[in-house]
């Protein structure tokens, strides 16, 4: 058992949350959001977390028996966290946010979707805590979303792109399709998406877990000598006007690119840290027990 004082200090600590400030992805997503929604987040979540869109965001009892580890609070996650927690147990997240970003081989989704009230009610209710940390981690440099990407991969890192959010990394001689089997293996999904060009050699890859659509990220990526480009997203697939935008820009850079694309799912390229670093180093620190939740459906 811990306090949960004592957990949230340490990862306030280890992710630098309040020297950063503000997220600044959600700093504006969560207020359109849950406003947009009608729901009272303001009160609702807790007023550190209310600052900077990062940290102890549901605060409960503050003894921690087991901590749970996710990406996104999808419904099945927080049906299993609250079905298998004990009062004042621990979901720690990367966002607190639903971002359904699409299937490339299905539906296309709805964008950022908020936690549904039953959810937040129930957790309340039976006294657990959330704890979620997004742009912090993905900078992280061991302990970062990328960073354990590249660790799995037995990847060195040589130099970083997408203001620090990607890295450029030298791994041993391989190709294309060889390089796909291995990432459909360490993320267990059952296909990844692909743009590009077919590389028979493979020295240098470019790495930015989430969404990495973005052309500007690429065409650095590609200027720094990566012959492959991993992330979660290299299309956004959301209905609407901004995805479709998107995912023009991506198609009209892909004939001019000299790199292999692949996507792996952004929550599956974010829940690697979790499952690898996260849990190792919870155990390392704390005297809890670490229960993985991964999503049924990584691409959504």
């Amino acid at each position: 058992m811990e306090y949960l004082s004592k957990i949230e200090a340490r990862l306030n600590q280890l992710f630098r949350v309040k020297e950063l400030g503000k997220d600044p992805a959600f700093s504006r997503f969560i207020p359109s959001v849950y406003d947009s929604a009608g729901y009272d987040w303001k009160s609702g979540f807790n007023g550190e977390f209310n600052k900077y869109f990062n940290g102890l965001m549901i605060k409960g009892y503050d003894q921690v028996d087991q901590v749970f580890l996710a990406v996104f609070p999808t419904d099945d996650v927080l049906k299993r966290f609250i079905d298998q927690s004990q009062e004042g147990d621990l979901l720690f997240m990367h966002h607190p946010l639903l971002m359904e970003c699409g299937d490339p081989r299905g539906q296309w989704g709805r964008g950022f979707v908020p936690i549904d009230e039953k959810w937040l009610r129930m957790m309340k209710e039976k006294k657990l805590s959330v704890y979620t940390c997004h742009a912090p981690m993905d900078l992280h440099r061991n302990l970062g979303t990328s960073a354990a990407i590249a660790k799995e991969l037995n990847a060195v890192r040589i130099d970083d792109f997408f203001e620090g959010c990607g890295i450029i990394c030298e791994i041993q001689e391989t190709d294309t399709l060889t390089l796909i089997n291995r990432l459909l293996s360490v993320f267990e999904i059952p296909y990844a998406d692909f743009e590009g060009k077919e590389h028979h050699s493979i020295r240098k890859i470019a790495i930015v877990a989430g969404c990495g659509d973005k052309v500007r990220a690429m065409m650095e990526a590609e200027a720094k000598g990566a012959q492959a480009y991993i992330t979660g997203e290299i299309h956004c697939h959301i209905d609407n006007d901004y995805g479709r935008s998107r995912f023009k820009q991506i198609m009209d850079y892909v004939p001019h690119t000299t790199m292999s694309l692949i996507g792996v799912s952004h929550s599956a390229s974010e829940y690697l840290v979790k499952k690898t670093l996260m849990k190792n180093w919870f155990k390392s620190h704390f005297d809890v027990s670490c229960i993985l939740l991964p999503q049924h459906k990584w691409w959504l």
